[in-house]
């Protein structure tokens, strides 16, 4: 009989899966869904689509961002290696051009002769080893599947992703390009406020109207996705110390902005840049008014605007072990933000592990944890652990590594040499 494993989902993480299991020889089922059924906040029918940021976070192994993208590397990530083909200049950060990072990871899945791509919306869970790596976007029919299948309603908080501008818009005798504390090649677009230029901004914004909520939904949010607006109700010290801190700018006439906005290439030929920490759930004519209030953005065009749209994942510590298995149905496998984890780099990183295991189970070979010492490890370790009350979704960060070090270039160095002798033991 053949054999071959469902991957349900070809986003970041599911594209993840099906190339590792296909490396290993095993076929892949790949089921999406789009474009026969979008999401809404999906714009192609392409795989492994950025949806809120460009952004892959740091690549300083001073970050844990950082030092996980490595060990993906070491892992021989798919995700990873369309990053690192696809990447546009942003400091220390590690930004892609959208449109080339989806069609680099949609060309590997659909050129390889051990993937087939299903498409349609899966409504039912198929038969044989699964992972499920359907995002925070998952179909209202399979959610309700799969709330079936763990026996309780599973969880969800509030995404947002920020506008992006046509760079040619954009007035440079006001904006101006420099990388906070130089560090970069001048990478960002900087547009500097007066103090009553940000109060200006402020009441505007913390007034604007908002696209409404059904009635039946509670509005959740996760920290580091917060609507602009929904910061701004904090405080107005919650935007200048925070998405608009003016800390480590410096504009050219020499003069101390009150507060600063600043823009990110989006793609490679660099004339779309979106908005930093400026995600967003304002109606479009209200971002057109509020967000042209931004000095150096008063006649700005809006390529893309901002949108916010529901995330759903389960309670990890309550049904998964740390192979990334329902406990209760060991076909089964999760990887990915419905999983639990964070991030985009975070997403695709669990479903390495699913990978891994999911092949190891249809090999009839022992299923393995990847060790704690490294901070993948460490990151399925706290989701499959922590508290099943309130859980919320976790990031990669080196508050959850088993074992700490002060110094955290010393960390890396050990997750590092951890994870090759882990892959050397395990044939990986």
């Amino acid at each position: 009989m053949e054999k071959y494993i469902n991957v349900i989902g070809a986003g970041l993480a599911g594209s993840e899966a099906a190339y590792q299991i296909a490396k290993r020889g095993i076929k892949v089922k790949l089921y999406e869904m789009r474009p026969v059924k979008n999401t809404p906040a999906h714009h192609s029918d392409k795989f492994g689509e950025l949806v809120c940021s460009n952004s892959l976070k740091s690549s300083s192994l001073e970050n844990a961002s950082g030092l996980l993208k490595e060990e993906m590397r070491l892992l021989d990530s798919l995700i990873i290696r369309a990053a690192d083909n696809n990447s546009v200049k942003a400091g220390q950060a590690l930004s892609v051009d959208r449109e080339a990072f989806s069609l680099y990871i949609t060309d590997e899945i659909k050129n390889n002769p051990l993937i087939e791509v299903i498409y349609g919306e899966v409504t039912e869970i198929p038969e044989g080893i699964t992972i499920i790596a359907t995002g925070p976007l998952t179909s209202d029919d399979f959610s309700t599947k799969i709330a079936s299948l763990l026996e309780e309603e599973h969880l969800y908080f509030y995404d947002a992703s920020s506008p992006i501008i046509e760079t040619s818009s954009i007035d440079f005798s006001i904006a101006f390009k420099q990388s906070r504390y130089d560090k970069g090649d001048a990478d960002y677009i900087n547009c500097p406020f007066t103090k009553e230029q940000f109060f200006e901004f402020y009441n505007e914004l913390i007034n604007a109207q908002r696209v409404p909520l059904h009635e039946f939904e509670k509005e959740l949010h996760f920290d580091a996705c917060q609507p602009i607006e929904s910061i701004a109700k904090g405080g107005f010290k919650s935007l200048t110390f925070g998405p608009m801190k003016p800390v480590g700018i410096t504009p050219p006439d020499g003069s101390k902005p009150f507060a600063v906005v600043q823009l990110r290439q989006d793609n490679a030929i660099g004339d779309l840049y979106n908005i930093v920490g400026f995600q967003t759930n304002l109606l479009f004519k209200e971002q057109d008014r509020v967000f042209k209030m931004i000095p150096g953005l008063e006649n700005a065009k809006i390529y893309r605007y901002g949108v916010m749209h529901r995330n759903t994942y389960i309670n990890a510590p309550k049904h998964l072990n740390k192979y990334m298995q329902l406990k209760k149905h060991e076909n089964i496998f999760f990887a990915g933000q419905i999983s639990g984890v964070e991030g985009y780099i975070e997403s695709s990183a669990s479903a390495i592990v699913a990978a891994i295991n999911a092949v190891r189970l249809i090999s009839k070979e022992e299923m393995i944890e990847v060790p704690s010492i490294t901070i993948l490890g460490s990151l399925i370790n706290y989701i499959c652990s922590a508290s099943e009350k309130n859980f919320r979704p976790m990031n990669s960060n080196y508050g959850i590594l088993v074992n700490r070090d002060k110094d955290k270039l010393e960390i890396a160095r050990k997750s590092l040499e951890g994870l090759k002798e882990w892959k050397e033991q395990n044939h990986e």
